[in-house]
């Protein structure tokens, strides 16, 4: 693809045509999408004329939307709505995509898709990162048997640059494999020069067939996997802090038992911040309640959209936090996006979602009851 660019999200103000929804964006898109083919093709003022148009409407519809584009042939103009990694947008730029039109000349894409070339390379900082200079080998651990755990080894590495390094080796791949590829596939990933290892050394382009071969494992190991806390045990477990403040979980102790837990290797932190300061940093009876009606709703939809398990959750020095394993990251990521909107006047939400397929969060808690 040439004039491959790329322009992140600003705060900008609202135009006369209001983007509210995915079909809202579309029908303004269509409106201009001639200019914007004519604008990107000749290569003149794309940031300008093309880049500052879109950001903006991307915004009124949702912040952490990026983008690229450029030709993808002689008359076809790509454009990729990408979550530039962040989990928790991955979701909303490909509805947004599946919800395009269908238009001659152009071709929408969800994510940065992997790079087809044999031979594929970038330049950053002086440095050179491409399939002749970068190798890999993989580390299995007997105790945890489908965590992909891959170390890079780059050919010119130098601890004095590893900041630079590091970051243009995750670029590279995140470009080689694939944007979602890089963030749902790898469990793991270290970078480290050739002198750091006497591994056996592979080339980096047979690292796309072996994540294939692993995941193709992964999935028909677990793909049937199910599990029904209805009639799990939950166990209330006290502690104090390092402050010296009591702390309070109760924690699905069946659930941390089970022998599959990598079937649902996308977990989730829901964070709640509220006044704990005159009960010993727990919260009052009023948000209690509060508490209560959100977990609720939470469990609620977690529970209809499937593949989801909560595992819990603890409370101590004016914070909640609720733990959910899942199969999949878009549906917690939805649901808890407009759960936080709906709640924002009444509680101090946010999440997170990473993965970790054996629960390494919750180790404290496994230790405590083997």
């Amino acid at each position: 693809m040439s004039l491959f660019k790329k322009i992140f999200g600003k705060n900008t103000k609202q135009t006369e045509f209001q983007i509210n929804n995915n079909e809202d964006f579309w029908n303004w898109f269509m409106q201009n999408e001639r200019k914007f083919h004519e604008i990107v093709k000749s290569g003149k003022n794309i940031e300008d004329l093309f880049f500052a148009n879109l950001s903006k409407k991307l915004n009124e519809l949702k912040e952490g939307y990026f983008f690229l584009t450029g030709m993808y042939d002689q008359d076809t103009v790509e454009l990729i709505i990408t979550a530039d990694g962040n989990i928790k947008n991955i979701v909303y730029a490909e509805e947004l995509i599946n919800a395009a039109p269908i238009v001659d000349g152009w071709k929408f894409t969800a994510s940065k898709p992997a790079n087809t070339r044999e031979s594929f390379g970038i330049n950053m900082n002086n440095y050179t990162f491409d399939t002749d200079n970068i190798k890999f080998f993989s580390i299995i651990n007997e105790a945890f048997p489908d965590e992909i755990n891959i170390t890079l080894i780059h050919n010119d590495y130098k601890i004095e640059d590893k900041e630079q390094i590091d970051l243009g080796c995750y670029i590279f791949i995140d470009n080689y494999l694939g944007e979602l590829n890089a963030v749902s596939i790898i469990d793991k990933m270290n970078i480290i020069g050739p002198n750091e290892t006497t591994e056996e050394l592979i080339s980096i382009t047979k690292l796309k067939s072996y994540l294939i071969w692993r995941e193709k494992e992964f999935v028909e190991k677990y793909e049937s996997t199910k599990h029904s806390t209805e009639n799990d045990t939950f166990t209330v477990l006290e502690s104090t802090t390092s402050n010296g403040n009591p702390f309070i979980a109760i924690i699905n102790t069946d659930l941390l038992k089970w022998e599959e837990k990598a079937s649902h290797q996308w977990f989730v932190c829901v964070n709640i911040k509220y006044d704990g300061t005159q009960n010993n940093g727990f919260p009052n009876n009023e948000t209690i309640q509060l508490l209560n009606e959100f977990e609720d709703q939470l469990d609620n939809q977690l529970k209809f959209g499937g593949g989801n398990l909560n595992l819990g959750r603890e409370s101590s020095e004016g914070i909640r936090t609720i733990f959910y394993a899942c199969k999949d990251f878009r549906v917690p990521s939805k649901v808890l996006t407009e759960l936080i909107k709906k709640h924002e006047d009444s509680l101090a939400l946010s999440f997170e979602i990473y993965k970790d397929k054996y629960w390494s969060t919750l180790n404290y808690y496994m230790d405590h009851i083997n």
